[in-house]
């Protein structure tokens, strides 16, 4: 199944930025060592065999998911073989004291890449996850930088999202203030990031959730009032890789809006994905009506689809890479553009409110959801974070 076809586009969106500066690429990555957080992940796995492909000296990739791990093992021999260099994974959670003892006795690398996020919306439903999210997106990755300054990493890389661009909802804001610690870090390393659309069919996501509901004869279920940009799990790799290799101190690479990047819906691209299995919609009206329906299929010519307007918490009615006080370059690559960051003023204050006020909540193990977002709000004054009541885990 053509991945492209289905989110609506023909070519590769950064296949000229490539090209142009392959020999580049492939000399400082035979000629550097890797280490790769979050690895097994849809766009670790991503980055990770851009980087094994082009023959580095050192690659290690560590991930809590041993399963996904084995899996990307899997993949990389079959689609690539092996190596001269070091390639070797790892089951870590990197919050761990394990994952400590291997950066002290193994924490030489050129480039730390840090893809490990709690990424959906969907995740500050209950206070408990939203921590968990805060642990991850921002306290792990202060801790990486921190150990990375220590062993004298040449360039740490943390992926960010687009919905870090005046974010309505936690995650979003969660990785905003990740990046206001990734300018203050900048001080001592130096640091790029990536802010990108929805990768499609990356796991967990709606669109992986039409595979799972093919294969348990399940209805499908998306949004008809939703637009998103889409790029493949190879170009969220291509597009990480270029802003770890090229970007400058501060730099957030993201894909510049052009003709080869389309708005689309994520009923559009369900309708598309059926087609390509020779599936005619079923279109329902309730979630009732999509589930009897599924029961009693003898076929699989027609499939039930409930598409419904949005109405759940987090949701933005539109999608977007940069805000208006943010300086671009629009012109060093075709399709990347690149929001500059080196000379912005951090707020050591702010940024040291936040970490105390989140420690003492781990002291206390007590906290509020209300809590954490009057925080958030301290840290991002326009957040405009929209509360409807309504989370995913309560729809179909």
């Amino acid at each position: 199944m053509n991945i492209l076809n289905l989110i609506g586009r023909e070519k590769e969106l950064f296949f000229e930025d490539i090209q142009n500066n392959q020999s580049e690429l492939a000399r400082i990555v035979e000629n550097s060592s890797f280490l790769v957080i979050g690895g097994a992940g849809s766009i670790g796995q991503a980055v990770t065999k851009e980087i094994f492909k082009r023959n580095p000296k050192k690659l290690h990739v560590v991930d809590i998911s041993e399963n996904n791990l084995v899996e990307l093992v899997r993949d990389i021999r079959s689609s690539f073989g092996y190596i001269d260099g070091d390639f070797q994974t790892f089951a870590l959670d990197i919050g761990s004291w394990e994952y400590d003892a291997f950066i002290k006795k193994d924490g030489e690398f050129d480039y730390v890449l840090n893809l490990s996020a709690l990424k959906h919306v969907r995740s500050e439903k209950d206070p408990f996850t939203l921590m968990r999210m805060i642990e991850v997106n921002v306290l792990n990755t202060i801790k990486t930088i921190d150990q990375s300054i220590e062993k004298g990493t040449k360039k740490y890389f943390c992926v960010s999202t687009d919905k870090a661009a005046n974010p309505v909802n936690m995650m979003g804001a969660s990785k905003r203030i990740m990046e206001l610690f990734l300018m203050k870090k900048s001080q001592q390393i130096t640091i790029s990031t990536a802010r990108f659309a929805n990768v499609a069919f990356s796991d967990g996501s709606l669109l992986h959730g039409f595979n799972q509901r093919i294969q348990k004869r399940q209805p499908i279920v998306a949004p008809n009032d939703i637009k998103r940009y889409f790029v493949t799990p190879q170009e969220s790799g291509e597009l990480c890789l270029m802003s770890c290799i090229f970007g400058e101190n501060g730099d957030i690479f993201f894909p510049k809006l052009s003709e080869l990047l389309h708005l689309i819906t994520f009923a559009e691209i369900a309708e598309k994905y059926l087609k390509a299995l020779s599936i005619t919609p079923k279109i329902c009206q309730n979630e009732d009506e999509a589930r009897n329906i599924a029961k009693k299929m003898t076929t699989t010519n027609e499939w039930p689809c409930l598409f419904v307007a949005s109405d759940t918490t987090g949701e933005k009615d539109f999608e977007e890479f940069f805000t208006k006080n943010e300086t671009l370059d629009l012109i060093k690559f075709n399709n990347l553009g690149i929001i500059k960051n080196h000379n912005r003023d951090v707020n050591n204050d702010q940024l040291n409110h936040f970490l105390n006020t989140i420690n003492e909540y781990k002291t206390n193990l007590s906290w509020t959801k209300e809590e954490i977002v009057s925080l958030f709000h301290s840290m991002i004054p326009d957040f405009g974070h929209k509360e409807t009541g309504k989370y995913l885990d309560a729809k179909m």
